[in-house]
């Protein structure tokens, strides 16, 4: 019987400023130089939000608002199991810094594909342009 795989919960920022996306590109691990939205882990106590607020805040230096859930991700890495709840997110106050991240871009919403996205964020994509495209 194969054991199971060790799940993860974690948020994402889906931050969007006059048409374009945020995103991130990482900078360890097995998916070194892949991209991402920004987010990170719950911890024990917390809410989605207040995670996400915090893992920003954490990771890129801003304090953000955090909107409407767009949508919410089950994907099976090879070495676990990701369970992500995506966010609108607004900066509120700061400048967005890279203090985990390689490198970071802001892509326009026609053409989201440009980079090498980690899987599971992917999902994400096809929601973000779902969401643009439903009317």
């Amino acid at each position: 019987m194969e054991s199971e795989k060790k799940r993860i919960q974690v948020v994402a920022a889906i931050i969007c400023k006059d048409g374009e996306i945020f995103a991130t590109q990482r900078g360890y691990g097995v998916y070194k130089d892949w991209w991402e939205f920004p987010g990170g882990k719950i911890e024990a106590g917390e809410t989605p939000e207040q995670a996400l607020a915090r893992e920003i805040k954490e990771e890129l230096a801003v304090e953000i608002t955090v909107g409407d859930r767009l949508t919410a991700v089950e994907y099976d890495y090879p070495e676990f199991h990701l369970s992500m709840a995506c966010y609108w997110c607004s900066v509120e106050k700061g400048h967005l810094t890279l203090l985990e991240h390689e490198a970071a871009r802001w892509l326009p919403l026609h053409d989201l594909r440009q980079v090498k996205w980690l899987p599971a964020d992917i999902q994400v994509l096809e929601a973000i342009e779902n969401f643009f495209c439903r009317e």
